[in-house]
């Protein structure tokens, strides 16, 4: 059956359906309580009704004017749990991307602003690297010593026992604080590392956009009179 013929099938049983209902009371009275005629599908059955069951609210359905017949709307069904997290999942992400976005373009337009050429927005990054690759350099020469003081502990200890002697607390203590020292040490070196790669991809990315951006710019001033 197709769609034309059957919104027709339904409206002529609609009007039977409302022209045969048992109506009972003052006529006036049944009228102005009867607007709407409800119908949705339970357990596999298309129902109609001019009051809505408890059961049926969270059902999709359509709504009739119980006059004439004609569908006034329809109401989807009311979303589960679970599906009511997704969507304020999907609505929370949507939302922080928009925030990101105009986060971006106020960047941008500050960009613009502070910085009239590309070279003066090299001089800040020249300052960052310099700075990132002092601390870089700091670390590693700590680390340095702290390998060399730790391979000196061992050797002392080694030399001890190789003459039978026991290993003072003290000396054990101080080798256990060495190797906790020199991990530490190094950690904080491959931090250094990890933000100096960073850096060099970020200022590539930053450069790229502010290129863009003033030659949209340029694109966009009127064009100088002859």
């Amino acid at each position: 059956m197709s769609i034309k013929k059957h919104y027709i099938y339904w409206n002529t049983i609609l009007f039977v359906a409302v022209a045969a209902w048992p109506w009972s009371g003052n006529t006036q009275t049944s009228n102005s309580k009867a607007k709407k005629l409800y119908c949705w599908h339970q357990n596999g059955q298309r129902v109609c009704s001019d009051t809505l069951p408890a059961e049926a609210v969270n059902a999709a359905r359509e709504e009739f004017n119980a006059k004439n017949g004609m569908l006034k709307g329809e109401v989807q069904r009311a979303l589960n749990e679970n599906e009511r997290a997704a969507t304020a999942s999907e609505e929370a992400q949507r939302r922080a991307g928009q925030d990101a976005e105009e986060t971006r373009k106020r960047a941008d337009q500050i960009m613009l602003a502070s910085f009239q050429t590309e070279d003066d927005l090299r001089q800040v990054f020249l300052k960052r690297i310099a700075t990132i690759d002092n601390n870089l350099k700091t670390a590693r020469y700590n680390a340095t010593n702290l390998r060399q003081g730790l391979v000196n502990l061992l050797r002392n200890a080694n030399e001890r026992e190789l003459a039978g002697q026991k290993v003072p607390e003290k000396l054990a203590a101080d080798i256990e604080q060495r190797r906790q020292d020199l991990l530490s040490q190094q950690r904080l070196q491959t931090s250094f590392e990890q933000e100096r790669a960073t850096l060099s991809g970020e200022i590539e990315e930053t450069l790229q956009r502010y290129r863009a951006l003033k030659s949209s710019e340029a694109n966009a001033s009127p064009l100088a009179e002859p």
